[in-house]
Order: C-alpha cells, then sequence, then structure tokens
C-alpha cells in the first residue's frame, strides 16, 4: 500500500482481543484473514492535545505483543471503515504480558517476527515504523482522549499476506506464531467458525 501522509486510525471491538494461547476463529464469510505482528502501546494516563511528540511517552504505561488479525476483503473492499475487516471475534491476540516502560530501553528499536506453520512471513524492527510510537500516541492524542489501559496497535511490518504474490491467508489447522524482543511470544491455531 502507498505510505500514508497521516497515521490511518480504526477501532477494534473488545471481544477481538484474546490471550496469547488461543484460537484464533475464521468469521464464516471470510475467504482472506490475514496475520499482523505489531508492536501494542499501553497508554498509563490520560492523554488529550498534549503538545508535542516528545512528551508522549510520559503518557505510555508499558509495551506488548499483538497480532492485528484482519480480513481484507471486509476491510478493503466493501466500502466505510476499516472496523469491519479488523474487529471479528478473536481478531486481536494480545500479549503474554504488558511490559513496563522501565523495562525496554527503546520502543523503535525492538525485533518483530511472524511465522505460519514454521514459515518465517514477518521478520523486521521497530526502527522501521512509518511512524514512530510518540507520533502515534501524540498524534491519536489531537483526535480523542487516550485513557488509562487504553492500546494503540502500532502497525506492522512487510510481510502481510495480502501484498505476497500469489496472496497468502490463513486457513482451519495453521500454527501462528508471533513474538517481540523481550516483550514475548504468541503461539495460536487458526479455526473456521462453523
Amino acid at each position: 500500500m502507498e505510505i500514508p501522509k497521516e497515521p490511518t486510525i480504526f477501532m477494534k471491538a473488545p471481544n477481538s482481543i484474546i490471550g496469547p494461547k488461543d484460537e484464533i476463529v475464521i468469521p464464516k464469510l471470510s475467504e482472506r484473514t490475514g496475520w499482523e505482528v505489531e508492536l501494542c502501546v499501553v497508554i498509563g494516563k490520560q492523554a488529550k492535545y498534549f503538545d508535542s511528540p516528545q512528551e508522549a511517552l510520559e503518557y505510555v504505561a508499558g509495551y506488548a505483543v499483538s497480532n492485528d488479525v484482519s480480513e481484507r476483503e471486509f476491510q478493503l473492499e466493501r466500502g466505510g471503515q476499516w472496523d469491519k475487516g479488523k474487529s471479528c471475534e478473536t481478531f486481536n491476540p494480545l500479549g503474554p504480558w504488558i511490559t513496563t516502560t522501565d523495562e525496554v530501553d527503546d520502543p523503535q528499536d525492538l525485533k518483530l517476527w511472524l511465522d505460519i506453520n514454521g514459515v518465517e512471513e514477518q521478520s523486521s524492527n521497530t526502527s522501521d515504523m512509518i511512524f514512530d510510537v510518540a507520533h502515534l500516541v501524540w498524534y491519536t492524542s489531537q483526535l480523542m482522549v487516550l485513557d488509562s489501559g487504553d492500546m494503540i496497535n502500532t502497525g506492522t511490518p512487510q510481510g502481510v499476506g495480502n501484498g505476497k504474490k500469489p496472496p497468502k491467508y490463513l486457513k482451519a489447522g495453521d500454527l501462528v506464531e508471533l513474538g517481540i524482543s523481550g516483550l514475548g511470544e504468541q503461539k495460536l491455531q487458526v479455526l473456521q467458525c462453523r
């Protein structure tokens, strides 16, 4: 996709959040469900309209591993908002824990990786993010109030299935393993909704 001038903002439904060893369920009408390993930023105190990105990390409590599972047809081809392709039940495996900011030397220097059935699909570093953590927290605070406990998924590196030639998507029986250095790992089985 083209690099955006501003971050793309969308919401994820609360029931999209599951644990790091739970099952991702492909929705009934889905044919193009994909993966996205991402750094999740957890907000520690209310943030709204603060002055500059340089202040942003003061509002962060910690970081976690996130998989921003996405149904690409729902997201990109059915018009309207991206939420409908991002908010399906089980579409945000999170954890295994939240690592506090004092344990992360630099959120812009963390290795991210994701494998499907033992095959590497994504391997990158948060230093490659289009918009860094500070900018994303500041930017979002200019549009909405961020409260303690709110989470921001920060975007994914190359290697998503929709961008492969030919495209590649999750199917029942797949094993998805992912992690971020110092933040833990996930191991998720994929099921088809019945």
